[in-house]
Parts: structure tokens; sequence; C-alpha cells
């Protein structure tokens, strides 16, 4: 089994990408493989509702969005690491995270997923929050922790001495290797995935 990481900074060897390894390491210990998606420093598209999405992704093939999905469809796991501007996640995760889940939301259903926010300070619990809902709306367990995922440090290096962040990357990767093991279990036991209903699409205003 593997999960797939979105390392959502532009600097591919920051404190984000030490978090998500923290992650991976005891992914490793516990049986299982990984790979960390590196966002980087590319020019990344909004979203803009053209309604052209394709099998592969989205109609705009010039960024690592396709790249991206087309891992995700044969994840079986996801974690996704953002630093933390303004409170809030990078603009650049949000405008790839908008496209992947716009055109590919299926290839994520089902699958259990982690978001992870780094900061010097404050803001964590906020972008922790936003990357959220792209589980909640897509049918993806969330893996939790014992705490919110966050790790502190303003620059590189500095979040080897959060020792209870990487502690809490740990405790996520045990969860995340558990909760992705009862799930291998139970479909060898015959145990479906549930229905989805969908149709009814309450519009109020007119």
């Amino acid at each position: 089994m593997k999960v797939l990481m979105l390392n959502g900074s532009g600097k591919q060897q920051g404190n984000t990408y030490r978090a998500l390894l923290e992650v991976g390491c005891q992914l490793e210990r516990e049986g299982m493989e990984y790979e960390i998606f590196q966002l980087g420093g590319q020019p990344v598209r909004d979203c803009i509702g053209c309604g052209k999405c394709t099998d592969q992704g989205c109609v705009f093939a010039d960024d690592k969005v396709n790249e991206f999905i087309a891992k995700a469809k044969e994840a079986d796991g996801f974690v996704f690491g953002t630093p933390v501007y303004y409170a809030h996640p990078s603009g650049r995760i949000l405008s790839f995270l908008d496209r992947v889940f716009y055109s590919s939301s299926k290839s994520f259903a089902f699958k259990p997923a982690a978001s992870v926010a780094v900061a010097r300070r404050g803001g964590c619990s906020a972008s922790f929050d936003v990357l959220n809902k792209y589980f909640g709306i897509s049918q993806m367990p969330i893996v939790s922790a014992t705490y919110w995922n966050m790790v502190h440090g303003r620059v590189p290096g500095e979040a080897e001495q959060d020792g209870e962040g990487l502690q809490t990357m740990r405790n996520l990767a045990r969860n995340m290797a558990w909760m992705l093991k009862c799930f291998k279990l139970g479909e060898e036991q015959g145990i479906s995935r549930p229905e989805t209903e969908r149709g009814n699409m309450t519009n109020f205003i007119r």
C-alpha cells in the first residue's frame, strides 16, 4: 500500500517537506510505501470552471495537476502539506487542489487522507481546517493524530526543533497505516464500499 503526499511549498527541502518526511519515514516502519510529490515553484493555474475536464484530469496540461492525478489513481492514502501564509494555506496549493478535485474527485473517494500545516507561529489550525474540507466533500476518511497536524519553524531546519510536532507526524503515520490495513482487511472479508446517493441538488436562489 502506498501513501501519496503533496508538498505545497515552493521550497522543496523546507519545513513542510521535513514534516512530510517524518510521516513518510514512520510509514515505512509500518510497512507502507510513500512518495512526496513536489509542487515546486512553477506557475499554477486557477480553476476557471470551464467544465472541460477529461479522463486524465484538467484540460490544461501545462503544469503538474494531471501528473498528480495519475499518481492519485494508484495511491491508497494521502497527506497534503502546506506552509502557512497569512493564516491560510498557500494560494498555490489551493489552486492546485481545486483543479485536482474538481476534475478527478472520484479518484480520491473512500481513501484515507490527512492535512499538515507548517508555520512560524500562528495560522496552522485555520490552514489545517481549509485543507480538510477537500476530504469532507470527497468521501475521504480523515486520519487524526494526537494533536492537530502542525509543525512550527520559520527558516528551513527549524522544524527539527519542534519535538511535539514531529511526534504528531509519527502518530499520524501510525494511524494512517492502521486505517489502511483495516480497510484492506475489510475488502478481503467482502465488505463493500457504501452506496452513494446522488441526484438531489437543492438550489434556493433562482
